[in-house]
């Protein structure tokens, strides 16, 4: 196997767990996982967001404007509201400075 897949393997299997562990009605930005884990960045997390797992609390990982991943806004949205996620008064974007999660 050549490195750069075991590197991609790796940094998936860190991504989901970080993804795991963010509490219900919580959320981080794509950027933010990258920074917590200290490599890659917010393209890379998506990548592995698209390819993810069918267990992953994927609707906790959004973008930095708290907007939800493009096509998978209603689900999204959906996911949050019955978390109790906060969102910004339009309704349609999470309010990151009150859900934010900085993974500790």
């Amino acid at each position: 196997m050549h490195a750069d897949v075991v590197a991609t393997e790796e940094f998936d299997e860190a991504v989901q767990a970080v993804v795991r562990r963010i509490p219900p009605g919580r959320v981080m930005s794509y950027g933010d996982v990258a920074e917590y884990l200290g490599t890659g960045g917010p393209r890379q997390v998506g990548a592995v967001m698209s390819r993810g797992g069918g267990d992953l609390p994927w609707w906790r990982v959004i973008r930095a404007d708290g907007s939800p991943p493009p096509g998978h806004e209603t689900e999204c949205l959906a996911a949050q509201r019955a978390e109790g996620t906060p969102m910004r008064d339009d309704g349609t974007r999470v309010d990151m400075r009150r859900a934010r999660w900085d993974g500790r």
